[in-house]
């Protein structure tokens, strides 16, 4: 499965100190059917832990993923921060979900060289 991360989704991994590392654990996490939450149309909740710390009161990312095929992390945000994501945003990622899923993969790789999407490696 490939697995990208939007480029304002890195920026706030980076500052939270969010690895690759984490993010593909979460992948095998959910893939191992360890998902906090299927909010439907392929937009999907992970809990990430902080460094040190348990998952309870860390952070929340959200995913737009096809089983098997590719993977997105969409947007990220401290438990402390807020609870959850609005319906409103829950919308927009679903669409955003339908619309990312059916890419190809020269539409991909032209996210990827003007730097919107980032690919993480599967090392």
């Amino acid at each position: 499965m490939k697995v990208f991360k939007y480029r304002l989704f890195e920026k706030w991994a980076t500052k939270q100190g969010i690895s690759d590392d984490d993010l593909r654990k979460a992948i095998l996490e959910i893939e191992n059917g360890l998902c906090d939450a299927s909010l439907g149309g392929n937009v999907y909740k992970k809990r990430i832990s902080r460094l040190g710390q348990g998952k309870r009161s860390a952070y929340r990312t959200i995913l737009l993923m096809k089983q098997g095929d590719k993977v997105i992390f969409a947007h990220g945000f401290a438990k402390g921060e807020k609870d959850n994501i609005t319906k409103n945003e829950l919308e927009s990622f679903k669409i955003m979900a339908e619309a990312f899923l059916n890419l190809t993969d020269a539409q991909i790789n032209t996210l990827i060289n003007n730097k919107n999407l980032i690919e993480i490696s599967n090392d």
